[in-house]
């Protein structure tokens, strides 16, 4: 990885602790409610007694953007990683690195990490039946590694097109050139793209639907869309090279970083205000107009805070060290595991006296460790090495 990339190295690092912390406050926000007759349909795998409403403003400010953030660095090298590997053995890595995790990890890992909500229902029964239970039902608990499979499904769409319409991302990148170097213009385009896909299907969807396709392929039916909007703009960007566009350290949007920063908070309360405002409080205007003002809020502040993040890291994420190297070679690693520690530590702390916030931080702190030493020492054996 080059100088310029140090940035989105270190920024997706970051972006995986974050869905550690983000995982680590669901026990413990004012919403979280457990559903006794099916654990899957519940807020988060366990439900504490203790709450504190500051993780609902985390939870919130981390939903907005983080996962779409996520989608678009990880188009950011799949154009270049095509041509250089061709669509095949491109295909054939993606679906090692991806594929092959996510199957194993959702039959064997999903279901221990799970095991302590389904215990929370009193239903009882050895390990081995409930497992059995879930397959032949096809109640899977899935977990954080819907971004995975969502993630495999976009590479395989991008490869298709190299195949079958290598001119027609090219030509998109070509008339985006002066987008691609103008922060603001491609804040605006990114805005308008979201918008478009988002609103409608929050508006048809709701917000909080999830629709599988059978088995374990699950995602968020509003957000389907807004996912696509964002890879595919990543890989918009690497088409045109990330170097010669925004995301080089000597451009606009590294060297204005406190203005995006400053607007990405701004935009974020404009979203606070207006949930709590259209949602929570009585209002004359009807579902769908409520909806639609708060969609594109939301879309205004995902760019926002990606833009944010992005020349936040850009601009200040120029040395390596060893210890955030070696956090990011083993972030992806940490991505899918962290959810059995997660839940787990949660599990043990709920007849433990302490304030949410402190439950908070030993669930956080310990997955994050524990996460990191065990990824670390699987990685250590070549054929996990070679996957993850």
């Amino acid at each position: 990885m080059t100088k310029h990339h140090i940035g989105l190295d270190y920024l997706r690092t970051f972006i995986i602790v974050m869905v550690v912390a983000h995982h680590s406050c669901l026990a413990y926000t004012g919403y979280a409610r457990f559903d006794p007759v099916n654990y899957l349909l519940s807020t988060a795998p366990i439900v504490d007694v203790n709450r504190w409403l500051g993780f609902d403003l985390f939870i919130l400010f981390n939903d907005v953007f983080f996962m779409s953030l996520l989608f678009f660095i990880s188009g950011l090298f799949v154009w270049s990683s095509i041509v250089r590997k061709g669509t095949t053995q491109f295909l054939r890595s993606r679906a090692m690195k991806l594929g092959i995790p996510f199957i194993l990890i959702v039959v064997f890992l999903m279901p221990l990490a799970f095991y302590p909500s389904y215990l929370m229902t009193g239903k009882g029964g050895s390990y081995w039946a409930y497992w059995w239970q879930g397959i032949v039902t096809n109640q899977w608990p899935v977990g954080p590694l819907w971004f995975i499979w969502m993630l495999l499904l976009f590479d395989f769409g991008a490869a298709l097109l190299h195949r079958y319409k290598p001119d027609l991302l090219i030509s998109l990148s070509q008339r985006s050139a002066v987008a691609v170097k103008r922060p603001g213009l491609f804040y605006a385009v990114l805005v308008a793209a979201s918008a478009i896909v988002y609103i409608p299907s929050l508006l048809i969807f709701g917000n909080g639907l999830w629709i599988s396709l059978g088995g374990p392929l699950v995602f968020q039916a509003s957000r389907f869309l807004h996912y696509t909007v964002y890879f595919f703009a990543g890989v918009v960007v690497g088409v045109h090279c990330v170097n010669r566009s925004l995301l080089s350290e000597e451009e606009l949007l590294a060297k204005r970083w406190k203005f995006w920063i400053i607007a990405a908070l701004a935009i974020f309360l404009v979203v606070v205000v207006l949930q709590v405002a259209l949602f929570q409080r009585p209002s004359g205007l009807s579902l769908a107009a409520r909806q639609s003002i708060y969609g594109l809020a939301v879309v205004l502040s995902c760019s926002a805070t990606a833009f944010g993040f992005l020349a936040f890291f850009l601009r200040f994420a120029k040395k390596r060290t060893r210890v955030m190297d070696n956090l990011a070679d083993n972030a992806y690693a940490i991505y899918l595991v962290h959810y059995v520690f997660v839940i787990w530590i949660q599990f043990s702390l709920l007849n433990v006296f302490l304030p949410a916030l402190g439950k908070a931080c030993i669930v956080f702190t310990g997955t994050l460790l524990a996460s990191w030493l065990l990824c670390y020492a699987l990685r250590r054996i070549p054929a996990v090495n070679r996957i993850v």
